[in-house]
């Protein structure tokens, strides 16, 4: 099947309209009509080669949502009419000991919904910013949102699961003291998960005026992390921090925040690496630093959940598919609050 999309022929060269196809769907898959897809600086990264191994035509989007316009012959719990979600994840080796505890995430061969190996043509994965898509019904999820949110819950798949699972890998919840590093894409929804979590939470920010913009997003305190005074008040107070940034910085300014056994969480992938942080940090407070890369199946099925019970889905500014060049612009500016959403519907114009 040929639908349209939007995609680049070369890492140097803009987005532009493409026609691609889709497999019919087997007796265990699910073919979905996309609705919306939202836009991760992940998408920016691929598509211009600045992380190793794009293959082209590369056709980005991982925060899809839809409603499912066939089934094969075999799938069950999910049907035509059901409005559903795919988020960074179309397969894996679905045996291994990660894929058998719901961690498809870590899984060695998981393949990414663009630029993973796949037998369909062009022989890798292409993603959302198109009119269908066509994924194995283990990697499907199910949108309990109302139908008016649904675009504003494209980013849970993977903004949102991004900044959940580690707050729940480590225990986030009523009594603790919980940090969020940076408010975009991801922290924004650090923000309001933690929050939902029932955790007091303190968002950091390089810009004053993104102090009140954080309340409204449920942080109880903003700090702003160059005022080395606000900085140093909340010294030894925090029991995690979610560390989002997405450029290099100083990490020590922030273990010195944690507590006795915090940890800091990172989930933000810069380019280029951190400055190495000072081992005195860690070890004088018995602190750690790790990382999180994304969530599985089962974890993303309860974010979602969480969310549709708890009211939560991103903020989000909705584009039409051709303007998606100057979208990455903006991004890379810091000009959107909090996240690009494509309607999918413009593709065909």
């Amino acid at each position: 099947m040929t639908v349209k999309a939007y995609g680049a022929h070369a890492g140097d060269l803009p987005l532009q309209s493409l026609d691609i196809t889709r497999r019919a769907p087997g007796a265990h898959d699910v073919q979905i009509e996309i609705a919306f897809c939202g836009v991760c600086h992940s998408d920016i990264h691929q598509v211009r080669s600045e992380w190793a191994g794009t293959l082209y035509p590369c056709v980005p989007g991982h925060e899809i949502v839809g409603r499912v316009s066939a089934v094969g012959a075999h799938v069950s719990g999910v049907k035509a009419g059901d409005l559903v979600g795919v988020g960074c994840i179309v397969d894996s080796c679905r045996h291994c000991a990660d894929c058998d505890e719901g961690l498809e995430n870590y899984c060695d061969h998981m393949v990414g919904t663009y630029n993973g190996p796949t037998p369909d043509a062009p022989g890798h994965t292409l993603g959302g910013y198109a009119q269908s898509i066509v994924v194995h019904e283990r990697y499907v999820l199910h949108i309990r949102h109302p139908e008016e949110q649904l675009a504003a819950a494209a980013p849970l798949l993977c903004a949102g699961i991004t900044t959940w699972s580690p707050l729940r890998h480590w225990g986030v919840g009523p009594g603790h003291k919980v940090g969020v590093v940076g408010i975009g894409g991801l922290g924004h929804m650090g923000i309001k998960l933690a929050h939902a979590m029932g955790a007091h939470v303190v968002a950091f920010t390089t810009s004053e005026s993104k102090r009140e913009a954080a309340r409204t997003l449920g942080a109880d305190e903003v700090v702003v992390s160059r005022n080395a005074a606000e900085m140093a008040a909340h010294a030894k107070s925090l029991d995690f921090i979610l560390n989002t940034v997405a450029a290099p910085h100083d990490l020590d300014a922030f273990f010195t925040l944690l507590k006795r056994d915090g940890t800091m969480a990172l989930v933000g992938a810069p380019a280029t690496p951190h400055p190495s942080p000072q081992v005195f940090n860690l070890i004088m407070k018995r602190r750690s630093l790790a990382g999180s890369m994304i969530g599985g199946i089962p974890e993303t099925q309860e974010m979602l959940d969480f969310c549709a019970q708890h009211g939560i889905v991103a903020d989000i500014e909705m584009i039409r598919a051709d303007e998606i060049n100057a979208a990455y612009e903006r991004m890379l500016r810091g000009d959107v609050k909090y996240r690009f959403v494509i309607d999918n519907a413009t593709l065909a114009a």
